[in-house]
């Protein structure tokens, strides 16, 4: 939803107003790569479309879904920590609340090196 114009005006006005403790980009594990270019165009759009320029809101985390089908394939996960400077907060591994959890980095970074 990152190119529908609109919904990101209404999304950027609505962090605007309501100032939320946390801004967190939503995105699917699966996709790969193509979640660095969604959240890249997300953060951009609510840097753009700031209503007030000097107190723009970007994200301030970011949590994927799906995450439990990844596998060995973190390594979209580790560019979108470097491309936006947020850290993944939280993994969804099933379909409620109770299946999001924290990441654990550990067992990222010994999946990276197998």
């Amino acid at each position: 939803m990152q190119d529908n114009e609109p919904l990101m005006r209404a999304l950027s006005k609505l962090i605007a107003v309501n100032s939320p403790d946390l801004v967190l980009f939503v995105g699917e594990a699966l996709v790969g790569n193509n979640a660095v270019d969604q959240l890249t165009q997300f953060n951009q759009k609510l840097a753009d479309l700031s209503p007030v320029p000097a107190e723009r809101r970007l994200i301030d985390g970011i949590l994927l879904s799906k995450f439990d089908t990844v596998d060995d394939k973190v390594g979209a996960a580790l560019s979108m920590v470097y491309v936006s400077g947020a850290a993944v907060m939280f993994v969804g591994c099933g379909q409620s609340y109770t299946d999001l959890k924290k990441l654990n980095v550990k067992s990222i970074v010994n999946t990276l090196l197998k």
